[in-house]
Formats: C-alpha cells, sequence, structure tokens
C-alpha cells in the first residue's frame, strides 16, 4: 500500500511538499538512471575485487546462497542511483541524507580493494556521519536482527516511538549488535506495521520472554544454578520482533509526555509541539516531524537504511559455526544435504579455490566465507581428501572484514571446538560466543588474596559493630558453596522486631586500582550453566575467605532496621560488622520448619548442626518470627503497586553419570519469600542512601515501562477471552493477574500462557550512572518493584556492580563518622550539648541531612571519603555500568542456552516425547504453540508439504489440515521442492497406539518407539496423555494439539528443540 500526496500534505512540516506528480517524475528518473548502468554491465562487467586485507591470498568472493536473503542483488548502480536521488514529497518529513561528497565517497572507501561489483555504499566518514547526526539527517542506534528472517533488521532510536526496519542491502554490512547510523527513507517507502514476513496471525503477540520480575530472590537462586529471573528481548512469533518503544504512561511513575532521547520512551504531545519549535536543536525538531509522521500514518513501520557502523560488536569476534563446502556454483544451503561423490568434489574444490563456508549457528549472522590458507595444516589436508568429518565439527571464529565488493564478510578460524552434537562441545561455543571465560585467574589476580593464615585483624574488630552473639543464620540451596548474605532477627519490646541482613564484605579484599579488581570486572558476573560455573571472584575468596560459613567469624556489611508490628521502619543503621553464622539452612528445610507444628519441627532439625551459643530451638522460633515479618513486608509492597509475574521454569536433573535425565517444574516457597522480601528491603536502602550523599555517581538499577503496543493486544485478547485487564500501573496490572489465576483454576496451562505473554511486553532492566540521567529522574524508576530507587547491594560474590555500591556506602559511612566527629568537637567546645541519636546517623539514617551534606564541613567529608574508597567518578561509572549490563546480558544468553541444550540432550537420550501443545498463533505457512512441557513456544510449519492440503481461513482464524485428495500439479519451471510430511507429522498406525495398561505405565510405545508416557514433566500443567490427532484436523486458537518433541541439529546445524504434529493414520 502507497502513501498518497494527501497523507503527506498532512504532515505538519516547515515547507510544503511538492505534487504527487513531482514524486512520480522523480521516480521515472531513477529508472532511466538505472537502465544504462543494466546496458553497461551486459557490455562487460568489472570483475569482483579480490578480498584485500587478511585474505588477499584468495579468490574471489562467493556467488549468491541461500543464506543470503532476496536483496536486488543485480543492482549495485541502482543502490548508488536510490542513494543520489531523495524522494520528493517526503524528505523534509522524513529527512533523507545528501550523498556523500566525491571526496569523502574516495576516503570512505579507501583500502577497499580494486575496482569491481560494488554490492554495498560506502560507509560514511565519521566526520560526516557527526554532522549529519547533528543536523538531524541521521541517527544512531543498536542494530538488531530478526532471528526468524535475516533480511530484517531493526533499530531504536532514541526519541522515535517505534523501531525502525532495515532490510537487505540497506543494511550495509551491519551485524547483530552494532552501532550504526541510519538515514529514514520517505515515508512512501516505508512498510505496513507488522511487516513484509507477516504470515502467521499471533493469538497475543511476541517470542521474548522478560523475567526481570522478582529480580533479587530469581538471582539468590540462580547464583547455585537455577534459573534466572532476568530479561532481554527477542523476535515475535509472527517474525517481527518485538521492539517498539512505545511505553503505556502508568500511574505508577512519571515517564516523560515529550519526545526524549533516552532509550526511546518516546510520546509526541500537542502541547510540546511549542517546545520543538521553540527548541534549540535541528535534532529535536527532526524527531518532531518524524513522530508527527508516524502519528499520522499509524499502520505504517519507518524504514531506513545504514550510513555506517559507528561501533562495531563486540559479537564480531565471538561467531560459532560449521564449516562447509565451497561449490564453484554454490545451489543455497541445501549444499548441506549434498552426498556422496558431488559433496566430496566439492570439498577438495574448496581446497583449490581457497575458500571455504563459515554457517554460523546463530541465524542472526550472515553467512561468512574463510580463507583455507588460514586454516591449519592438517584441515587442509583433510579437505584436498575430501574428508566429510570436517564439516561436522564445531569452529570458533572471528569476523575481519567485509567489504562494498563482497555479499559476505570473511572471517578466519580462531579454534575448533570439537565435534558437533556432543554436550561439551557445543557449551564451549556458548560460552565463546558470549565471551565467558571459564580460564583460571591470573596470578596476579591470586598475588591479591591475603595469605593462607590469614585472620580477622584486631584493628577491624575494634572498628566494626560486633554482632556475634545475635542470632544469625544463611538460607541457600543445599549444594550452595558462595554464601553471601545471612539474615539475624532479634525481638525487642512492645512488638518491635530487629531485623539484620548481612551481606560478604566483598569490597575489603577486591581493592580499586589492582589486577583482582580488573579481572572481576571484567567478568561483570558469576554466569551458571548447570553443570558448570563460572566465578568472577577466586574460589578461595568465593567459597572460603569472604563467604559467610557457618561456625567462624565473618566481615560483613549490615542493614538493620527496627521494624513496629504493623510492618514500619522506625529506625536504620547501616554499616561494617562482624558476624558468627550459627547454621546453614536450606530451601526445603525451612519451608518444613515454618510449616510444620513443634513435634514435626523437631524431626525436620535433627540432623541440622548448631554452631555456638544458640540452640535448635532459638533457630525455629527466629524462622517463624522472619516469616511472619517477611509476609508483612510483601503485604505492603504488593499495596504499594509492586508487580509479580512467576512464569514456568523447568529444572533439569542428572544421574550419576552427569547426563541428563529427566526434569521438573520449579516451584518457589515461602521460604524463597523469606528471602526476597528482606534483600529487596536492603536494595532499595542501598540505594536511597548512595544517591543521597553522591547524587551524581551513584550506581542504580532501572526497569523502564513496557511496550505499549504490545500490550495493547495483550489487553485485546484478555478482553476476547472474556478476562478483565488493567494495565494503568503495575500494581493494577498485578491485580488483574490474580483475579484471572482464580479464574482459571481448572486451566494452568492457559494461566501459564497469559503469564508468559504478559511478561514479554516487560523491557530489560538495567544498571546507570545518576551523572547520566540526572535531568530524568523520572526514568531511574523500577516498574515490576514501583519504587524510585533501586540497585542491586546483596550479592558482591557474583555481581560486581554490588562491589562498586559497598565502595560507594563505605565512602558515605566513612562521611558521616568524619562529619560528627568535626560536629561534636565543635559543640563541645561552644558548651553546646551533643546532637541526639538521629544526628550520630545523618547520611545513612531514615532522615538524610540534606544540611549537613551541603555544609562546607559536610562536602570535605564526602569528597575525601570518595577519594579514600576511590568512588568513580559519573563518566567512568557510565562506562562501568554499560559493561556491566553487556556482561549480564551475556551471561543470560548462555544460562538459558545452557538450559536449552542439556533440555536437548534430554529429549535426544530419549529420542522423541509425545505431549500436549496449545496454539498461540495460526497462518497459511505455520503455527506457533506453547508446549508446557519445554515452558517455551515453537514453531510448526506446514506450507509445501506433500499429501497434506492447507486451507487457511483468515476471517475466522481457522486453519484445516487434510490429506490430498488428488495429486496436485507441478507448475511448469517450479523449483520449489515439496517436503516430506515426516518433517511436519509423526503419523502412526491407530492400532499401534492401542497400549496395553502395563505399557502405558512403563511408558513404552509400539509407534516407532514413541512415548506415550511422558517423561519429562509432570505436575498440573500436563494432566492427559497425548492422544494423535486425525485428519482432517480443524485447528483455532488455543486449541489443544497433539505434538512431538525431538532433538534436531548438533551435526552440521545448531541445537534445537523441533516439533513436530503427533497423527494418525490408517493409510500409514
Amino acid at each position: 500500500m502507497r502513501a498518497t500526496g494527501e497523507h503527506t500534505a498532512a504532515v505538519p512540516i516547515p515547507a510544503p511538499p511538492p505534487a504527487l506528480a513531482a514524486e512520480e517524475a522523480d521516480k521515472e528518473k531513477k529508472k532511466n538512471r538505472r537502465r544504462p548502468a543494466r546496458r553497461s554491465k551486459q557490455a562487460g562487467a568489472a570483475p569482483v575485487a579480490a578480498p584485500q586485507g587478511p585474505h588477499a591470498d584468495a579468490a574471489a568472493g562467493p556467488r549468491s546462497v541461500r543464506s543470503m536473503p532476496p536483496m536486488h542483488v543485480g543492482g549495485g548502480a541502482r543502490a548508488d542511483a536510490e542513494a543520489e536521488a531523495p524522494a520528493a514529497g517526503t524528505s523534509q518529513s522524513c529527512p533523507l541524507l545528501p550523498t556523500p561528497r566525491p571526496a569523502e565517497a574516495r576516503d570512505a572507501r579507501a583500502g577497499a580493494g580494486a575496482p569491481g561489483r560494488r554490492y554495498f555504499q560506502p560507509h560514511w566518514p565519521e566526520r560526516a556521519v557527526e554532522e549529519a547526526v547533528k543536523r538531524g539527517h541521521a541517527f544512531v542506534g543498536k542494530f538488531r536482527v530478526n532471528a526468524h528472517s535475516r533480511n530484517e533488521a531493526y533499530c531504536t532510536i532514541d526519541g522515535i516511538p517505534v523501531d525502525i526496519l532495515i532490510t537487505g542491502l540497506a543494511q550495509n554490512r551491519s551485524v547483530e549488535g552494532d552501532l550504526v547510523a541510519i538515514t529514514l527513507d520517505p515515508v512512501v517507502q516505508w512498510t505496513r506495521m507488522k511487516g513484509p514476513n507477516a504470515t502467521c496471525n499471533s493469538a497475543i503477540g511476541g517470542d521474548s520472554v522478560v523475567r526481570e520480575i522478582g529480580e533479587t530472590n530469581g538471582n539468590h537462586n540462580r547464583k547455585k544454578g537455577q534459573a534466572d529471573a532476568g530479561c532481554r528481548f527477542e523476535n515475535c512469533s509472527n517474525g517481527v520482533p518485538d521492539l517498539d518503544r512505545m511505553h503505556l504512561h502508568h500511574k505508577n511513575s512519571g515517564f516523560s509526555q515529550a519526545v526524549k532521547c533516552e532509550n526511546g520512551n518516546a510520546t509526541v504531545l500537542k502541547s510540546n509541539e511549542r517546545d520543538f519549535n521553540d527548541g534549540k536543536s535541528e535534532t529535536a525538531r527532526a524527531l518532531q516531524r518524524i513522530c508527527a509522521m508516524i502519528h499520522t500514518h499509524p499502520g505504517r513501520r519507518p524504514t531506513g537504511k545504514v550510513l555506517s557502523v559507528m561501533k562495531k560488536s563486540p559479537r564480531r569476534d565471538a561467531v560459532v559455526g560449521f564449516l562447509a563446502s565451497f561449490p564453484e556454483f554454490p545451489d543455497g544451503e541445501q549444499q548441506k544435504n549434498q552426498v556422496g561423490g558431488n559433496m566430496m568434489n566439492n570439498r577438495a574444490q574448496s581446497a583449490v579455490t581457497g575458500l571455504i563456508y563459515l554457517l554460523p549457528t546463530d541465524p542472526k549472522f550472515p553467512l561468512m566465507v574463510i580463507s583455507v590458507s588460514t586454516l591449519p595444516d592438517s584441515v587442509r589436508q583433510r579437505l584436498r581428501e575430501g574428508d566429510a568429518a570436517v564439516e561436522k565439527e564445531l569452529v570458533a571464529a572471528r569476523l575481519d572484514e567485509w567489504n562494498e565488493e563482497s555479499l559476505y564478510p570473511y572471517a578466519h578460524v580462531v579454534r575448533f571446538l570439537g565435534k558437533g552434537g556432543h554436550v561439551k562441545t557445543h557449551m564451549d561455543a556458548i560460552l565463546f560466543e558470549n565471551a565467558i571465560s571459564d580460564a583460571e585467574f591470573s596470578p596476579e589476580s591470586l598475588a591479591c588474596l591475603p595469605d593462607n593464615c590469614w585472620k580477622i585483624p584486631q584493628k577491624e574488630l575494634e572498628a566494626r559493630k560486633d554482632l556475634r552473639k545475635v542470632l544469625t543464620f544463611t538460607i541457600d540451596p543445599p549444594t550452595a558453596s558462595d554464601l553471601d548474605d545471612a539474615i539475624s532477627i532479634e525481638i525487642l519490646s512492645g512488638g518491635t522486631v530487629r531485623i539484620g541482613v548481612h551481606i560478604a564484605d566483598v569490597s575489603y579484599f577486591v581493592h580499586p586500582e589492582t589486577a583482582l579488581d580488573a579481572e572481576a570486572r571484567s567478568r561483570s558476573t558469576s554466569v551458571y550453566t548447570l553443570k558448570r560455573k563460572m566465578s568472577m571472584l577466586p574460589s578461595r575468596l568465593s567459597e572460603e575467605l569472604v563467604s559467610l560459613n557457618p561456625g567462624v567469624d565473618r566481615l560483613a556489611f549490615s542493614i538493620i532496621w527496627d521494624i513496629d508490628p504493623h510492618g514500619n521502619i522506625v529506625s536504620r543503621w547501616i554499616g561494617r560488622s562482624i558476624i558468627f553464622s550459627c547454621c546453614k539452612l536450606s530451601y526445603d528445610l525451612v519451608q518444613d520448619l515454618i510449616c510444620s507444628d513443634a513435634s514435626q519441627s523437631e524431626s525436620a532439625v535433627s540432623s541440622l548442626q548448631v554452631h555456638g551459643i544458640f540452640e535448635r530451638v532459638d533457630v525455629i522460633k527466629s524462622l517463624r518470627g522472619l516469616y511472619e515479618v517477611s509476609k508483612n513486608l510483601k503485604e505492603i509492597r504488593f499495596k504499594c503497586g509492586a508487580l509479580s509475574l512467576d512464569t514456568a521454569k523447568l529444572m533439569i536433573l542428572f544421574d550419576e553419570d552427569g547426563a541428563p535425565c529427566d526434569s521438573y517444574r520449579y516451584v518457589r516457597n515461602d521460604a524463597c519469600f523469606i528471602v526476597e522480601e528482606l534483600m529487596l528491603l536492603a536494595n532499595m536502602s542501598a540505594a536511597e542512601v548512595i544517591l543521597n550523599a553522591f547524587p551524581d555517581c551513584a550506581l542504580l538499577r532501572r526497569h523502564p515501562e513496557p511496550n505499549l503496543r504490545k500490550f495493547r493486544e495483550f489487553e485485546a485478547f484478555c478482553a476476547k477471552n472474556g478476562f478483565e485487564l488493567d494495565a494503568s500501573s503495575s500494581g493494577q496490572l498485578h491485580l488483574s493477574l490474580s483475579r484471572i489465576k482464580e479464574k482459571l483454576q481448572d486451566d494452568p496451562v492457559l494461566f501459564d500462557i497469559l503469564m508468559f505473554y504478559a511478561s514479554k511486553q516487560m523491557q530489560s532492566a538495567e544498571y546507570f550512572c545518576t551523572g547520566d540521567l540526572i535531568s530524568k529522574k523520572d526514568d531511574w524508576a523500577h516498574y515490576a518493584l514501583s519504587v524510585p530507587l533501586y540497585t542491586h547491594f546483596t550479592s558482591p560474590l557474583r555481581r560486581y556492580p554490588d562491589i562498586i555500591v559497598h565502595r560507594i556506602l563505605n565512602a558515605v559511612i566513612e562521611a558521616e563518622q568524619v562529619y560528627m566527629k568535626q560536629k561534636k568537637s565543635s559543640t563541645g567546645r561552644n558548651g553546646v550539648k551533643a546532637s541526639c541519636e538521629l544526628m550520630d546517623r545523618c547520611f545513612t539514617g531514615l532522615q538524610f541531612s540534606r544540611d549537613a551534606a551541603e555544609s562546607e564541613c559536610g562536602k570535605k567529608a564526602l569528597s575525601a571519603a570518595a577519594k579514600k574508597f576511590k568512588v568513580p567518578s559519573s563518566e567512568n561509572l557510565g562506562e562501568v555500568a554499560e559493561h556491566c549490563n553487556e556482561r549480564k546480558w551475556a551471561g543470560r544468553r548462555a544460562e538459558e542456552a545452557g538450559q536449552k541444550l542439556y533440555m536437548w540432550a534430554l529429549i535426544k537420550n530419549k529420542e522423541i516425547v509425545v505431549c500436549n501443545a496449545r496454539v498461540l498463533g495460526l497462518g497459511p505457512r505455520f503455527m506457533s504453540v506453547y508446549v508446557p512441557k519445554l515452558a517455551m513456544e515453537r514453531r510448526i510449519y506446514y506450507d509445501e508439504v506433500e499429501g497434506l492440503s492447507v486451507e487457511w481461513l483468515e476471517a475466522t482464524g481457522t486453519l484445516v489440515l487434510d490429506a490430498c485428495r488428488n495429486k496436485p500439479a507441478q507448475r511448469r519451471g517450479n523449483q520449489m521442492k515439496s517436503r516430506p510430511i515426516e518433517e511436519v507429522a509423526m503419523v502412526v498406525n491407530p492400532s499401534e497406539t492401542m497400549l496395553s495398561e502395563e505399557d502405558e505405565e512403563s511408558g513404552a510405545a509400539e509407534a516407532g518407539g514413541c512415548t506415550a508416557k511422558s517423561v519429562l514433566l509432570s505436575g498440573d500443567a500436563v494432566k492427559a496423555p497425548a492422544v494423535p490427532a486425525v485428519l482432517p484436523l480443524v485447528i483455532h486458537y488455543l486449541s489443544d494439539i497433539p505434538v512431538v518433541l525431538h532433538a534436531t541439529g548438533g551435526d552440521y546445524c545448531a541445537v534445537d528443540i523441533g516439533v513436530r504434529l503427533y497423527m494418525a493414520s490408517y493409510f500409514k
């Protein structure tokens, strides 16, 4: 659908657009420009330039193959013409950049190689880009690729409420994660909002799972190998990434109503137009025009093209894939399915031509080319001999260059990881892809640790608060070895309780500007992948010196609150301490103790070893007191608007040999909430203190509001199914979901789906330096927790930001002590009585003394303390926050990939697993289904299947699958080959599914090794065994369908879990 001249004229722009006739004339002019280029090419095209740089010895680049999406490859001159001719009628509202001056273009092409066929435009020089950005002609954003279609990529631009679509050659050699400069196309070239490949109508929305809900306790459990409660963005089930940045204006948050240049939280309202017109920035006026254009054309998505790569993604250095032969005339990616002598000839040909393909396992990366001369001699010899095993080995590679004359980038192999299909090989690949080090710590880092005979110095015993006689214990999973948090409770008079959270004082051992600190900052986070642990700190530190093990004195950082019976905090103390943990408790044991009577409690703790002066009965009494306090705190928190989205999490069990043998659904119990509430309270207290004392250089954590467009789709889905959803605030959303849960007690799978998709609308939480957002304090809030300030303080053994927060807190405490000492000295000389207890805690108490902080004495104390503890400057802290965010997301990707890998191995061992699935999206080509056994979404493609008839009734959202009664005639010249039905469905004879009760109980099945009984997940989510469907099969949204799970890939491609229909037919 093309935009009309009326659409363009309706946009408020400084100058009116030309007439539509001029626009058509301009298009005709571009056509005429292209014709001579094609004629000259036919007359005699220039040869393709040889690759330069590290591959100068290689032959010419490959021709078009399947991995590269159809991008009008024949049009180098066409691309030039399009760049030179700005589209009339829209350039003022959506500004196109002028073409670089000839001198600039020559500079950009310097070193690109000999003149030849140019597929891509030269990248703009940095100075030209900066000038274009300044004038509002270009914009900078991160390049993100659709995992389902690499032809589609998206860019989030600060201040534009929807993501910019970039397709085909317009991507201009950008790869996933690059920071790119782009220019927008004219409105007439914008695509429909659903995107060019939206062939599946989703019942709800996207495919990304955001887990930044209840993050503290989720992280507390994750450090012991459980799933993270983190978040990240992926692609939605209909092939279009769920990455728009329009936001709800919730009651519990104050996001700006005007165009902003931070994370794209932008909308443009009429009330703000005057501000833009009066603004000093050309960029702001350009953003206003673009946002107005988007508002005028709500059904169209802006498109654009990449001008330059401003900052290359670190993922360019971490590519994993399989080598593939390099035939002279490649036949798409179907080449990898060729067998016999042809493939052997291709391998030998690769050795002769000097080039070989690299097929990345990540679908977001393009096909790459590798020079055979860079491979080890043994590999080159195997290629000459046509050894097929070469293509079954997983390799780690780095992208070297991508010039204008090559359709594909050139890479070189860093190392061979091993044969594909083995768990260890793929786990090594996961770590390499995410730049996660599992190497031993350097000798320089280990030298920073104290001697083996180290004991707590007398100086620390005298300077710290002694809490060794307070009942203190840890609550962790039974296998935990790095204990970084402990809890204490004391009963005071009048029903008041004194609750303490004690965190391992890692900053005492990890000093700034040391080798140990540098390595911890580089790693930034500990990563747990079920069977492997990549620690941020050396084990001697994290498991011995600092770990709050029972029965030993430990240095700690403590926050202590006095809480009245109503849950109100009446007093707070923050400082350095010495503690003595009397015992280590597990979550399951704590659950038994708080939920059983006295006799059962005694039997439950019979094996519990309690150290020190306390008895087991003291521990039980304290736990029950903590449970009551945590319930009160939780109730207050949710009354204040907090949100909880507990999505289904699967845990994997391993046998004695370390192989995955089964899985189960992880359910959080009340013991988890005890820890969660107290850790949340500690993190919020720490955030408040460091911000008040150092408003320009505090390290906080923010969680933006959810995606508006997708949330509206979710609301519409709920309304369609009779569920009332109020998303005006996080608190109202939580209440709505709670009411829906009550209604769906008999359909837990549907509620799992609702929670699954509610979490998708959430954005990613991130660390930030307050100095970077000092003028946008409304953006500091944490949406899910519904609090204005939040940080991470409670896990310094596995999170580097927590160490930074500890250092800032140390500086605050030091400044407070110095200030109070000087004030008491001065008041004593003047004959005035010393101040009260409130004055003793002027920086860390419940009431922050702004007068004290802004006084001359207070400023000096804070400045001196900041220097002493080397609090980072605002600029440096912003860089640390950015690095920690990147490392945290990389850790999550690795953990999720590891979880999927072991699930893949489990299903592979079982061969196939039969279960039920729920339909989420339908279309003419594929359906999206939610598989409760996996707690994930998968696709089933059924187009172009031999013997299968597909009828898609879009008006009613109905899909009809049936057997073809007559063989369809194949069109002449049609090269598309139908796929066998075995790729889509497992078809069994009905007689083979009639199992005896004994077979059913044992889980055996006669139908092709099929497992009729679930071997993975048992529980409320899966109640009835799957029964094969029969044709014709009529499917609607949210229908239950039987499916077969099976492991795919491993040998030649990435591991994955495939889903097929489970069907019965007598005509098998």
